[in-house]
């Protein structure tokens, strides 16, 4: 007994001296894609799917647990898996375009959704970013997936059986198949898309190849077996194709798509796949998601810590994914999806701005400025083929959300340095987009005569969301006076945009302290809930949206009567009961419980608007406070599990928000060289940047409980600012963040190192 005693002191011991996690050689590993797939329409804790592919890549795979159609394509609570689908889905609510599965059975020929779908289970699964496997009960089938860009190989285990089977859908709202058994091969194409309006002529063309002759091959329609028909257009096209299988037989498959051509989607197969075997494709794209999340090395965290990090990291590498390809001559061409033509240059789809212009641009900037770039140019065809820059491409113009903030995402990139394009066309786009109303009320600016008359979007002329409307667009107009300055424009031509960048104040309501509705003739809407989420807001109340002026926090602060009062308006956000108006809606949505269930007051970080609130602190002098917060909120609304986030994870943006935040800042202004601080989540942080300077950000003492900031120095100097540059970042840096687990309640307090804002600015 007593040598089990001492053995178990030891093991403490050890076991204390175990809890962080140093150097890591492979991040991808610490990857779990099934971060965020326990999601449902009334709760979302991710409302993601694990994707399975390459950075920004044209394509993904996921295993597919819903219906056909179903946005919620894969559910973590689910038991069976209906196929295996090529997606390219930014969130359930925009559901998928694009979209064609494949699946195998054995024994009896079943294609139907529900016929075709297997029991499996989480403990014969493997999910990684560059590999899938799961293990089909009802088909004794294991199916393998590993991907590129615009490919992907499946490989199927069958058992002994001369009924194996693979069913390929196309899916239903138009689709074609042909079956070539002479080349092994099977070819077709999707025209479903869920947003749009898209040309006639949308077409998402895939080829397969098979390694094993075919034994039967039929194609099917809708619920009716084809017998003696190999090529097949109906509204819901499918094929089978049979083999005869010994006991652990694998049988591959090599595919691809492209939205121009067979043609090109052959080409696809053929550049991205060559003559490589499943493990090569495999080892490919796993060196690949290593190199490419290898940007950011985290050391001294817990192991949930590192794997939530790299877990968010991941989810911030895939939207706006590819829409491009590179055609016979290796000239980058693009299916426009405008006006349906053939033409050069990139082309990217997949990211609604209102979400992601907050952290995930800035973060491209910052860590990946390159493919940001051909994101820039692929605005500029979108605005050349269009008319107009999207707002949540899907692809094409998709009528949803609010605001007008291309212009962050156009201006943020060239303030941060990205050069090379031709940022005039830029230009002459957000002038257009500000100044006019859009083919639908989500591009350009709905309401903008009101906005551009009276300085806001009246309450009662039938315009939604228009107080939300009015503090984005005043937030858009600045961040086009900021790159009008940077392009050497006259005053004549920006100056406007500086004024209305002022506009936020029109809608500020000093009785409340809070933004409200106002009428056309002046007055405030009444009655008036500051818990009442819709109606003048997007998605949340006035306590939410009351924070959108990220140009001129130091204005807002004035208007609460000053910094002391400013903190302590913040401080209420979390120490208000969650209570909440629904009316406007009818029903509880989901941002709603999210916000109600976390236990956090009114701050609702599962939704975008308040997520740039804790680090307002600092602009009142009161940096601790952020410290605080930013550490609660990772550590209570994120981990690497099916239930790890707190809300919608949008395209990157909600992760982006973690990475940032666990390197130790945030972009709260995008559009301005500055980033604010909070504190690191890690012992050390090194970021490589693609100009190959090092970031070094060392938390030696940093702990659960080391959660302050007592002091930080920059490159052997002492620092007191409440922001860092990314000008200066780019230089590389070495900071030193001395830790401790009580505040410093005077670094940061003085205004002469609050952040930016344009009411303050020299």
């Amino acid at each position: 007994m007593k040598k089990l005693f001492i053995a178990l002191l030891s093991f403490a011991a050890s076991a204390s001296f175990a809890q962080t996690v140093g150097k890591i050689t492979d991040p991808v590993d610490w990857i779990n894609p099934l971060m965020g797939t326990q999601s449902k329409p009334s709760l979302s804790n991710g409302n993601t799917y694990p994707a399975i592919g390459l950075p920004w890549g044209m394509n993904m795979w996921t295993p597919q647990t819903g219906k056909m159609g179903d946005g919620w394509a894969y559910t973590y609570d689910a038991d069976k898996i209906r196929g295996f689908k090529q997606t390219h889905q930014p969130s359930p609510w925009m559901n998928d375009y694009a979209a064609f599965s494949i699946m195998p059975v054995t024994g009896k020929l079943r294609f139907t959704d529900d016929e075709r779908a297997s029991w499996f289970s989480h403990k014969a699964e493997v999910s990684k970013p560059y590999y899938y496997s799961v293990y089909l009960a009802d088909a004794d089938v294991t199916t393998e997936i590993t991907p590129t860009e615009r490919a992907a190989q499946f490989r199927f285990t069958f058992p002994k059986t001369d009924s194996s089977y693979v069913v390929v859908d196309a899916l239903n709202k138009g689709s074609y198949i042909k079956i070539i058994p002479a080349e092994r091969k099977i070819i077709g194409y999707t025209t479903k898309y869920a947003r749009g309006p898209l040309p006639k002529n949308f077409k998402n063309y895939f080829v397969i190849y098979f390694n094993k002759d075919f034994k039967l091959a039929k194609t099917w329609s809708g619920n009716k077996l084809k017998d003696n028909e190999l090529e097949l257009e109906s509204d819901h096209s499918g094929a089978i194709i049979g083999f005869s299988t010994k006991k652990g037989e694998q049988v591959t498959a090599k595919v691809a798509s492209s939205f121009i051509s067979f043609e090109q989607a052959d080409l696809n197969l053929k550049r991205e796949l060559a003559n490589d075997g499943f493990d090569a494709t495999k080892a490919k794209g796993r060196a690949i998601w290593n190199k490419t999340l290898s940007k950011i090395a985290v050391e001294g965290g817990s192991v949930d810590q590192m794997r939530t990090f790299y877990s968010c990291l991941y989810r911030t590498l895939f939207f706006p994914n590819k829409l491009y390809e590179l055609d016979a001559n290796n000239k980058i061409v693009h299916w426009s999806p405008y006006n349906g033509k053939i033409l050069p240059g990139y082309m990217f789809a997949g990211t609604g701005f209102w979400d992601t212009f907050r952290a995930l641009y800035p973060f491209l900037n910052l860590v990946y400025p390159s493919i940001n770039k051909e994101m820039q140019e692929g605005l500029i065809n979108d605005y050349k083929e269009g008319g107009w820059l999207p707002e949540w491409s899907s692809p094409g113009y998709a009528n949803i959300m609010v605001g007008n903030n291309s212009a962050s995402v156009v201006s943020d990139a060239y303030i941060k340095g990205l050069r090379g394009y031709d940022i005039q066309t830029l230009w002459e786009a957000l002038k257009h987009g500000a100044n006019n109303e859009g083919p639908m009320e989500a591009v350009g600016r709905d309401g903008v005569k009101y906005y551009n008359e009276l300085g806001y979007v009246p309450f009662d002329v039938k315009k939604n969301e228009n107080a939300a409307k009015t503090l984005e667009y005043s937030y858009d107009d600045f961040t086009i006076y900021q790159l009008g300055r940077a392009l050497n424009k006259p005053a004549s031509e920006i100056d406007i945009y500086k004024k209305r960048a002022m506009n936020y104040k029109n809608l500020f309501d000093p009785a409340s302290g809070l933004m409200r509705g106002k009428n056309q003739d002046g007055t405030f809407q009444s009655p008036f809930s500051p818990f009442k989420w819709g109606g003048a807001f997007t998605e949340g109340n006035s306590w939410h949206y009351t924070w959108s002026v990220f140009q001129d926090v130091d204005g807002l602060a004035k208007l609460m009567g000053g910094h002391d009062k400013f903190v302590t308006k913040l401080d209420s956000v979390f120490s208000m009961p969650p209570v909440f108006d629904e009316s406007a809606y009818g029903g509880v949505i989901h941002e709603i419980r999210e916000m109600q269930i976390a236990n956090m007051g009114q701050y609702a970080h599962g939704n975008q608007p308040i997520q740039h609130m804790i680090y307002l602190y600092n602009y009142g002098g009161a940096p601790y406070k952020t410290q605080y917060w930013v550490r609660e909120t990772m550590n209570r609304m994120y981990k690497a599990t099916p239930d790890g986030y707190c809300g919608d994870e949008d395209n990157g943006q909600t992760s982006a928000w973690y990475v940032f935040s666990a390197m130790g800042f945030y972009p709260v202004t995008p559009a301005v060289d500055q980033y604010v601080l909070g504190a690191p989540l890690f012992k050390k942080v090194t970021l490589t940047l693609e100009n190959g300077k090092q970031v070094v950000i060392n938390a030696a003492a940093n702990s659960d409980s080391n959660r302050y900031v007592q002091s930080l120095q920059m490159n052997g100097k002492p620092y007191s600012k409440n922001w860092i540059s990314h000008s200066g970042l780019q230089k590389g840096a070495v900071f030193n963040f001395n830790m401790s687990a009580t505040p410093n309640k005077t670094r940061g307090s003085n205004q002469a190192d609050f952040p930016y804002s344009l009411s303050t600015e020299k």
